[in-house]
């Protein structure tokens, strides 16, 4: 019979006995940034810094490190390749990040994917390519990999106790500190890293210049870096423009920068330009996309087309030019606006027994050659310790020889086994391993020939430890076995340089001015702030203009599409542009609207837009409190291309209006009380100092201010000598009769 389902007790937990449980639950204690920083944020940077971005000088970050012994100690230093996902998984022993992240590792330091100029990793299929964002690698599965030939310098002798080998994250294997490298590995290839508060940027030269600038310095600690390192060599080549000064200040801070630019050849029959080599920092679709983008905003004229043909062969891009383009000239133009041409920012950030430094190329040589001093020492101490054991175990031999039969009779007549070793000390005066030597020899070889073969390795080992302790005993003499391996290192894996020095001519810094069309056009500028730009055979189609309700026209000029524009507004600032810079339009659309195609600021609207060439002229500005300021165009003109100033003219008193004169002429200003003031802008001296006060023009009563100035144009007014002044500043006079007529209708 079964049991009946007894129903679940549900526990009601009362808040208040939870607080009185737990101390403190329910409260907010304070605690100071700088303790929240130190206990909960600097453990991390310190972990990004020590163990992740930053390399150590054998030139490796751990995840490097870890992969490269860990493919070292699969043996694939020969043989075949094996899966990709079977390396990483097996990394994953001593990097317990994920395949993912190993995988990208080991794909950064192949041959397929082309980052390094010389790869630690021989790769077998799509390994992606590292001028291309977009081509990717394939997926782990599908790839082999195995270490190329000059991996082998990695790992030299480091089963010989040379460098120091730890437990990894759960005790289970050793794996080492650093890498026994033979070379300077740390300049040769590129390493780029972002940890907190800091980054590391390491630009890489060529093999062999490193190796012979490093054996310079070796025999001279005052070499000049300069003379056998002669530049940055990259892996996509290109052409670095060389500038001994800078190359100088980063060999010797460690800071700096290098330009570098792409390499194009002309084809005459196609009338195309083919690029065959980019910088190390740019990729092939992002320069694609920025001459796309250049072209639509018309500031390259020359292009029919851009495209992608990279294959087999490598790299290229293909630009399809117009008739009559000058491709040299076009290229100049791209070097200035797109990636083509680039700068790669070095900053030598090092871990240096466990601390950033920023070195340079002389204080990084030096750390590097006291690792590798250090490295062959113990090298040559493990080899002086194994030569004295074999001699010591050789010299125990030597004493058997005196009496072979002695030494069976002991065996032989010895009832314990355990009683053998020290029956055989006891009559040969040996110690304990010497004895354990000889109870070992096997039966057959227990003659004299045998045992003299073997003494004759005495004399030889004797040589051997005496060359060995004067190796230590002589720090000339480490240095020359890093010369000699240096110099094989040169030998075995030299190539030539990728990227080619180029000595940069005075037209390589000429600023490059897009080519502008010029041809007439009409500009309007309304009241709410919108513009259009009409060319001539448009507006004789329509000329009725759209626009907003309850806007109006505030100027129509005749113009040309080189012409620039300052926009004015009511916050004081100009923003400057061009007509070029905006698209035809027509009558029938209501145009650009400025505040937003020249991103001004919340709430700011244009006032006034001046149309100008050569700067030349003055703007005047008429304020409220009757006061004018003029102020010379030219203070508006600048040498960069800046897009807004500040302080364009006198915030004081409220703006009534502003006027672009190429020359003097007469202005009309209007009072609150009705008073009218005809004056010529000659009379005011001109100003350099573009937010100026002016100088007093109308004098005004308290509470009166001027409400309208006009520019002023024959047969405006009836009597206009009643309003002409002689001396500034004036009150002006009262309209007359019939010109009070007027202004009303005005």
């Amino acid at each position: 019979m079964a049991r009946k389902k007894q129903p679940e007790k549900k526990m009601i937990i009362n808040p208040s006995e939870v607080n009185a449980y737990i101390a403190g639950a329910g409260t907010v204690q304070e605690q100071p940034i700088t303790e929240t920083l130190e206990t909960n944020y600097m453990p991390y940077t310190m972990s990004v810094i020590v163990s992740r971005a930053i390399p150590e000088i054998d030139g490796f970050k751990p995840s490097h490190r870890k992969l490269l012994y860990t493919m070292y100690q699969m043996g694939l230093l020969s043989g075949a390749r094996i899966k990709s996902a079977n390396i990483a998984g097996q990394t994953m022993q001593l990097n317990p990040h994920g395949d993912a992240a190993i995988y990208d590792t080991m794909v950064r330091m192949s041959e397929g994917y082309g980052a390094l100029l010389h790869p630690y990793v021989d790769s077998k299929g799509n390994f992606g390519k590292a001028y291309s964002r977009d081509m990717q690698a394939a997926a782990s599965r599908y790839t082999e990999a195995k270490l190329t030939l000059i991996a082998a310098e990695l790992f030299r002798d480091i089963d010989k106790e040379t460098v120091d080998m730890v437990d990894n994250y759960d005790a289970t294997k050793k794996e080492p500190v650093l890498l026994p490298v033979t070379f300077p590995t740390v300049l040769v290839n590129a390493n780029i890293g972002i940890a907190v508060g800091m980054a590391s940027s390491i630009c890489p030269f060529n093999l062999q210049e490193v190796c012979e600038t490093t054996i310079a310095y070796l025999r001279d600690e005052n070499h000049n870096i300069a003379d056998t390192l002669i530049a940055p060599d990259f892996p996509g080549g290109g052409l670095l423009l060389y500038n001994r000064e800078d190359l100088e200040k980063i060999y010797a801070t460690g800071r700096g920068g290098v330009k570098v630019r792409a390499v194009y050849a002309y084809d005459a029959s196609a009338n195309c330009i083919d690029i065959t080599q980019i910088p190390p920092t740019a990729t092939v679709e992002v320069i694609i996309e920025k001459v796309i983008d250049l072209v639509k905003q018309k500031k390259i004229q020359e292009i029919n087309d851009i495209r992608d043909e990279t294959g087999l062969n490598g790299l290229k891009i293909t630009i399809d030019l117009k008739r009559g383009a000058d491709p040299d000239r076009l290229m100049q133009k791209l070097f200035k606006m797109t990636q083509l041409e680039d700068t790669f920012s070095c900053n030598f950030n090092v871990l240096i027994a466990g601390a950033p430094r920023v070195m340079g190329v002389s204080e990084l040589l030096s750390e590097w050659t006291a690792f590798r001093i250090e490295c062959i020492k113990r090298r040559v101490y493990f080899n002086l310790q194994k030569a004295k054991s074999r001699l010591h175990l050789l010299r125990g031999l030597s004493k058997i020889l005196l009496d072979i039969d002695k030494a069976i009779k002991i065996v032989r007549e010895t009832e314990e086994d355990s009683e053998v070793v020290p029956n055989l000390m006891i009559g040969f005066g040996i110690d304990q391993i010497q004895a354990e030597f000889v109870a070992e020899i096997k039966l057959r070889h227990l003659n004299k020939e045998y045992i003299l073969n073997r003494l004759k390795d005495i004399e030889n080992l004797e040589k051997e430890i005496a060359e060995q302790e004067g190796i230590l005993s002589s720090r000339t003499r480490v240095k020359n076995i890093i010369i000699d391996e240096l110099k094989q290192v040169i030998k075995k894996y030299a190539q030539p340089r990728r990227t080619v020095i180029y000595h940069p001519k005075a037209e390589d810094f000429a600023p490059i001015r897009a080519e502008v069309p010029d041809y007439p056009v009409t500009l309007f500028f309304t009241k709410e702030g919108y513009f259009k730009k009409i060319t001539p055979q448009s507006l004789r189609m329509s000329a009725e203009q759209k626009l907003k309700e309850g806007d109006a026209l505030l100027l129509i000029e005749e113009s040309s599409n080189k012409k620039e524009l300052l926009f004015f507004t009511d916050q004081c600032q100009v923003y400057k542009s061009r007509a070029s810079d905006f698209s035809d339009t027509k009558a029938s659309v209501l145009g650009d609207y400025i505040p937003t195609a020249l991103q001004f600021d919340s709430g700011e609207k244009a006032v006034y837009m001046a149309v100008t060439e050569d700067y030349s002229g003055y703007m005047v500005f008429i304020f409220e409190n009757g006061k004018a300021a003029k102020v010379e165009m030219k203070a508006y003109e600048t040498k960069t291309n800046r897009k807004k100033l500040l302080k364009a003219y006198s915030g004081k008193s409220p703006l009534v209006a502003a006027f672009y004169l190429p020359e003097d002429r007469e202005l009309l200003l209007t009072a609150s009380s009705g008073r009218m003031l005809l004056f010529h802008t000659g009379a005011i001296a001109a100003k350099s100092t573009k937010d100026t006060q002016g100088v007093q023009v109308m004098t005004l009563k308290k509470s009166h201010r001027v409400i309208e100035a006009r520019l002023f144009e024959e047969g405006m007014l009836a009597k206009p000598h009643r309003h002409r002044i002689r001396s500034l500043p004036a009150a002006g006079s009262m309209p007359a009769a019939e010109e009070a007529g007027d202004q009303l209708s005005l």
